[in-house]
């Protein structure tokens, strides 16, 4: 960033290797769309390249780059029904498993991916960060502007939500938060 601050444009092509592929599945998530995950990573890093003189070095870069994704996210959302159910093209099956195993996989991020156009934009945007971003909630915090608290909050309430809607008794917190610690 450095670099990229002092006038060298070429300093990033690394950035965006660096964060393409996770801002892609955030954006996925948070669309539903392929091409809108598409459409709202790459005008992202567009954004932030022409925005470079407003980045405030105190804060995390990805932080930055993902509060501009969300709000493109939001932008292309906005054009469509809510409830339209997401897809993951392209995820292929793993090719180690059966076709029994490959459709119970597909099966499940079907009822997933359905469940999750049922939450919130805020609901969704936690699971996203925390379960397909792999960020811990210091990260989250920064990236949407909440406190650790609210996003610890905002998470449990997702999760119970999500458990809610595919069906699943007990208090998945439970799990999640050990999952969490491990």
């Amino acid at each position: 960033m450095v670099r990229c601050l002092g006038g060298d444009h070429a300093a990033f092509e690394p950035l965006v290797s660096r964060y393409e592929r996770v801002l892609f599945r955030v954006a996925l998530r948070l669309t539903g769309e392929y091409e809108d995950a598409r459409d709202a990573t790459q005008n992202a890093f567009v954004k932030a390249f022409e925005q470079l003189h407003r980045y405030d070095g105190k804060r995390k870069f990805f932080s930055w780059l993902y509060r501009i994704a969300v709000n493109e996210c939001l932008n292309l959302r906005r054009s469509r029904r809510p409830e339209q159910a997401m897809t993951d093209e392209f995820e292929g099956s793993n090719a180690q498993n059966g076709p029994f195993e490959a459709f119970a996989q597909v099966e499940a991020r079907s009822r997933i991916d359905r469940a999750m156009a049922h939450l919130s934009f805020e609901y969704r945007e936690v699971i996203v960060l925390r379960h397909f971003a792999d960020l811990s909630y210091e990260e989250m915090a920064e990236a949407i502007g909440v406190p650790e608290k609210t996003v610890k909050s905002r998470l449990f309430s997702a999760r119970q939500k999500l458990a809610g809607l595919l069906g699943i008794a007990g208090d998945v917190n439970d799990g999640a938060a050990k999952a969490d610690r491990e």
